[in-house]
């Protein structure tokens, strides 16, 4: 399976106030949190989208390769990029399922990740085209594994919304893959606060 990871990074941060994916945690920014969990996970081939801060994420992050992209209309939502990531990830060679990543979750384990590749490449995953997390407390599904057969679905959503409605409205295209912990998001400086003071978060 070639896969690509789709980082979303282009949120205007409304409700945090600032541009929270450069937000320090732990001596990183929130970005570079995800990020590293990839490359922790041996995930090379990756599509950040960037949207009206793509200057500053430039400049902050420590990059190894991550390919960058903008996209031209943040103001309409999630799905929009989406759609910028999923158009960046069809000009990789052979390229038959992305992973979405949202860039405001720094709780990302490369433990989970890999248990969703593992997952996608089981013969008990051969209908399923979404393989999703599922955490004991969190409803969130993120990380999502979508093959490419689906991508015309997850590029016709609108607003700003991520997959779960897609994933709720067709239950018979997804496979759960049990994780543990929490991967919440951070879009209050409370979150940030919240997750600074998480031990699990203090070790990655």
């Amino acid at each position: 399976m070639t896969l690509v990871a789709v980082v979303l990074a282009a949120g205007a941060s409304t409700r945090f106030g600032s541009p929270k994916l450069l937000a320090p945690l732990h001596g990183r920014p929130v970005l570079q949190h995800v990020l590293d969990a990839l490359a922790g996970a041996s995930l090379r081939d990756v599509v950040v989208v960037l949207g009206a801060d793509a200057a500053a994420i430039e400049r902050s992050v420590a990059w190894r390769g991550e390919r960058r992209v903008v996209n031209p209309r943040p103001a309409d939502g999630l799905s929009s990029s989406l759609r910028v990531g999923l158009d960046a990830a069809v000009e990789v060679p052979g390229a038959d399922a992305v992973l979405v990543v949202l860039g405001d979750q720094p709780a990302l384990r490369p433990e989970a990740v890999r248990r969703i590749v593992a997952a996608a490449g089981s013969p008990g995953a051969a209908g399923a085209s979404f393989i999703r997390a599922r955490y004991p407390v969190d409803p969130a599904p993120n990380p999502v594994l979508v093959r490419r057969s689906a991508w015309a679905l997850a590029a016709g959503l609108d607003g700003d919304r991520g997959l779960g409605p897609l994933l709720a409205s067709r239950p018979e295209l997804v496979l759960e893959v049990s994780v543990e912990g929490a991967n919440p998001d951070v879009d209050t400086p409370a979150d940030l606060a919240a997750a600074a003071a998480d031990p699990a978060e203090d070790s990655r």
